[in-house]
């Protein structure tokens, strides 16, 4: 939630932005008293079936605080389909909301939905390394950093942010 609160308030201070299972949509979850965690946590954050709860969550959820036409950053949206906690609607809505309110001259809004994880990916070691790395060198290209050498001997990385897929 903090990194998409960060990058609606001020857009203009990221080159890229890693939501990982993002809890984003603040309203919408916490209004659904079936999904699981919800109901029990109106003790802590507020019933948003209450008008008081429901218009303060929505000051400051992101999903509702897309600023239209803003220049976003790079977004990188991860989730899985089976997490329990952050639901894989959650970074999915994100990500279209995202691309169908910021303005022309903003960054991808690439998605990428583990098809065989919970809460942060994968419990097996390995995978979740291959994960951790994919997502640093996503972050390395988009900032720059990585070199696109046509010299096949020199090592390159070739990420393309338009389609992401394992």
């Amino acid at each position: 939630m903090t990194v998409g609160a960060a990058i609606n308030q001020a857009p203009e201070l990221f080159k890229m932005a890693i939501l990982g299972v993002p809890f984003v949509d603040v309203v919408g979850t916490m209004t659904d008293a079936s999904i699981p965690l919800t109901a029990s946590e109106w003790e802590e954050w507020g019933n948003p079936n209450e008008r008081k709860f429901f218009d303060y969550m929505k000051s400051y959820t992101p999903m509702s605080n897309v600023k239209k036409g803003a220049t976003y950053p790079t977004v990188f949206l991860l989730g899985g389909l089976y997490d329990p906690r952050v639901q894989y609607w959650e970074p999915t809505k994100f990500a279209a909301t995202l691309r169908h309110t910021q303005g022309p001259e903003s960054g991808p809004v690439c998605l990428k939905i583990d098809m065989s994880a919970g809460h942060f990916s994968a419990s097996d070691r390995y995978k979740y390394l291959r994960e951790t790395a994919f997502d640093y060198a996503f972050l390395l290209d988009q900032v720059g950093l990585v070199s696109h050498a046509d010299n096949v001997d020199e090592p390159t990385l070739h990420v393309q942010s338009s389609s992401i897929s394992e």
